[in-house]
């Protein structure tokens, strides 16, 4: 390469060129004439050589274009999902909590535990944010993969305005409703065997502390009383240590 370019820049020196194709010709010329001229201590050209030797050891094309790839080291989270740029892929569940190698290029997400592809995902730009794979799905999840979080709120509705913010604040806490749909069928279970009342007034607890889980509603069942949830304000007990509104006039 470095002989080719003395031999370029020396024959070219002189010569002053008006335009980018005057001075493309001029060197394909001069190319030309080095690679065809025999060198002296091997007594033949380049071109012979690239010909006889080069030529037949080379491998074809790649069929794609070379496309950058960032690898990152990661742990599969409990939901089976790997996390890459705030956005979320799905994995074989039974890898949840191993260690897996992420390979990004600009359009695909691949996730390779111990250097076997296992997923393989479009990347995501935005919303949505988790890319899943129904067969990465445990059995108890798959179940319900075809089930519409909208289904489950109007089971809700049909009890009470109460109980149907509950099933909503379940659905949405949940990366992925599905796995809210467990809890939302044993919270209807549990509220075949209560009043609609009663079923209501548990669920603006649960939503109230938080609650959003069949061990919580449970409890809620077995210790709510009604009562605990009037909607008139308690008195205020009378006490030496209270001042009253007189003290201030």
């Amino acid at each position: 390469m470095r002989f080719a370019r003395s031999c370029l820049l020396g024959r070219l020196r002189k010569q002053t060129f008006f335009s980018l194709a005057e001075a493309k010709t001029a060197i394909a010329d001069v190319l030309e004439r080095i690679n065809n001229h025999n060198m002296r201590r091997l007594g033949v050209s380049r071109r012979h050589l690239f010909e006889t030797v080069e030529h037949v050891a080379l491998a074809s094309l790649p069929a794609d274009n070379y496309e950058f790839a960032e690898w990152r080291f990661t742990r599969v989270s409990t939901d089976y999902h790997v996390e890459f740029q705030s956005f979320f892929y799905s994995v074989p569940h039974a890898l949840t909590r191993q260690q897996v190698d992420i390979r990004a290029t600009a359009r695909m997400i691949e996730i390779f535990p111990r250097g076997k592809r296992v997923a393989v995902h479009q990347r995501r730009y935005g919303d949505p944010r988790y890319g899943k794979d129904p067969a990465h799905m445990p059995t108890s999840h798959r179940r319900y993969a075809e089930w519409k979080p909208e289904r489950f709120r109007r089971w809700g509705a049909s009890i009470g305005p109460q109980t149907e913010g509950l099933v909503v604040a379940i659905l949405a806490s949940r990366p992925h409703p599905e796995q809210g749909f467990r809890t939302c069928l044993g919270i209807l279970r549990l509220y075949r065997d209560i009043t609609r009342d009663r079923a209501e007034a548990v669920s603006a607890r649960a939503v109230e502390i938080g609650g959003l889980t069949c061990k919580t509603i449970t409890s809620l069942i077995s210790t709510h009383k009604s009562a605990r949830h009037s909607t008139e304000p308690a008195a205020v007990m009378e006490h030496v240590n209270l001042r009253g509104s007189g003290y201030f006039h």
